[in-house]
C-alpha cells in the first residue's frame, strides 16, 4: 500500500466515536480520514460524496453498516466495509475509546489488506 488509504469513520450521530477516530488518525501516514454520522442531527452527515471518496468505510457498529447500505443502496459497487464493533459507551476523546480504536482500526486495516491481496 503505497498510496494513503481514504478511510471514512461512521457512527450514529458523529459526536463521539467517529470524530474521535478522525482526530486520532488524522496524522497517521497510512491514511486520509473523514468522519460522518447517519442521524439527521449529525454535525457532519454521511453524503454520497463521502462514500465515493472512501477506499474503506469503518462503521462503529453493524447497524451503522446496515443503515449505510440501505441509505445508499443505489451505489454499485459499494465501497468495502470493515465493522469496528465499538458500541456507543464512550465520550469524545475518551482514553479507553482511543485505545480500542487503535486496536480495532489496526485489525480492520490488516483484514482489508489481506482481502485486497487475495483479490489480486
Amino acid at each position: 500500500m503505497n498510496a494513503r488509504l481514504k478511510i471514512l469513520f461512521v457512527c450514529g450521530r458523529n459526536k463521539r466515536r467517529s470524530p474521535t477516530a478522525e482526530r486520532v488518525f488524522r496524522q497517521d501516514g497510512r491514511m486520509e480520514v473523514r468522519s460522518a454520522g447517519l442521524g439527521e442531527t449529525s454535525p457532519r452527515r454521511v453524503r454520497e460524496e463521502d462514500l465515493l471518496w472512501a477506499d474503506l468505510i469503518l462503521p462503529m457498529e453493524r447497524k451503522n453498516a446496515t443503515r449505510l447500505k440501505v441509505m445508499f443502496s443505489h451505489l454499485d459497487p459499494f465501497p468495502p466495509i470493515e465493522i469496528l464493533d465499538i458500541h456507543d459507551d464512550y465520550t469524545f476523546m475518551d482514553k479507553k475509546l482511543i485505545a480500542v480504536l487503535h486496536e480495532t482500526v489496526t485489525a480492520a486495516l490488516e483484514r482489508f489488506a489481506e482481502e485486497q491481496n487475495q483479490s489480486e
